[in-house]
């Protein structure tokens, strides 16, 4: 006997109705995802996330009322089973930044392809992160900074607890790399590089890949100029 597994139930938020009505027709054809609501600021989208209780939410940043940073905040404290993943109009987004330390499990720009929505939904629901790899090292390099008054501590110091394998998987996953080519550089197996990025979210106290990127600048162990600020 098969069993079927139910589509993961989606919230959209935009201020725009044609963006969230196009989002809607672009998932449409998916049968693994339900387009639950919409929602057209953070404040409404907060309250129909309580009364739906959808899978994800796929958030615009920018809206009035409430944006989605502080909807994002909300949703963090009040549904952490809701998964929320950010959309952004910019490639140079610094609220997006700010929605991923809010708890966001990850980022897109609005322009993604309806295949890389969907499987970008299906990744966050399934607990991991996802930070669009033409984004990632330019966003996080440029608005990534501590507050002026908490320089951030030396990479010394917030590494003390990692092996120096564990520190070098950090640094190559800050710089964009995913799994396999961690692997690849380091010439160790997928599944070890996976035994270690789990050993560096605990030991970093993160609860992600974005957010362990956002740690990596913060400490100093990366920087704009060696996280490959310009690339594409």
């Amino acid at each position: 006997m098969t069993t079927t597994t139910p589509p993961i139930r989606v919230l959209l938020v935009d201020d725009q109705p044609l963006v969230r009505r196009g989002l809607s027709l672009i998932l449409s054809p998916d049968p693994t995802v339900e387009v639950v609501g919409e929602a057209e600021d953070g404040e409404q989208a907060v309250a129909l996330a309580r009364q739906l209780r959808p899978d994800v939410v796929v958030m615009d940043i920018r809206m009035p009322v409430l944006d989605g940073v502080g909807a994002t905040e909300e949703l963090s404290r009040t549904l952490p089973d809701c998964k929320v993943l950010a959309l952004s109009t910019f490639d140079m987004d610094e609220y997006v930044v700010a929605a991923l330390r809010a708890g966001a499990h990850g980022f897109l720009p609005k322009d993604v392809s309806p295949e890389d929505l969907g499987a970008a939904i299906r990744t966050v629901h399934a607990g991991e992160a996802v930070v669009a790899p033409r984004l990632l090292s330019r966003l996080i390099s440029t608005y990534v900074r501590a507050p002026v008054d908490t320089p951030p501590p030396p990479a010394a110091a917030v590494t003390g607890e990692l092996t120096p394998r564990e520190v070098e998987v950090w640094r190559l996953m800050a710089t964009g790399l995913d799994n396999t080519g961690i692997a690849r550089s380091m010439d160790i197996s997928h599944s070890t590089v996976k035994n270690h990025i789990t050993s560096i979210f605990g030991k970093l106290d993160v609860r992600d890949r974005a957010q362990a990127v956002i740690a990596a600048y913060e400490s100093g162990l990366i920087t704009a100029r060696t996280g490959g600020g310009d690339q594409a």
